[in-house]
């Protein structure tokens, strides 16, 4: 899976060999936005073109656009893990939170530059 982000949506393409077409999905919002191309650039260039004609539908409706994400991850876990993860944020001399955000970005963007 490859993925370009654009304007703040991030956009998914897959190859069909069978169509000899590359396609793709605004895969970060709810609202259904979708692409396709025969070349990469060709793909990119639709993908930059479908974010920009949703933003304008939105706009010409007076809605506001679908937002990729919030900045809220609500976050179940163990009563163990909770004490294991306020133990280690306090040894870090960080709140739950600030503790959490670091080690959970560090950890996503070793799993995204991995391939």
């Amino acid at each position: 899976m490859e993925t370009v982000t654009y304007k703040g949506y991030t956009g998914k393409f897959e190859i069909d060999l069978e169509d000899n077409l590359i396609y793709g999905v605004v895969i970060d919002i709810k609202d259904v936005i979708t692409f396709e191309g025969k070349t990469i650039d060709e793909v990119i260039s639709a993908f930059h073109e479908s974010v920009d004609d949703y933003l304008e539908f939105c706009l010409q409706l007076g809605q506001q656009p679908d937002k990729s994400f919030s900045g809220k991850l609500p976050f179940r876990t163990t009563p163990e893990n909770h004490r294991k993860i306020f133990l280690a944020a306090t040894k870090a001399g960080k709140s739950i939170n600030a503790w959490m955000e670091e080690v959970l970005s560090m950890a996503s963007a070793k799993s995204l530059h991995s391939n």
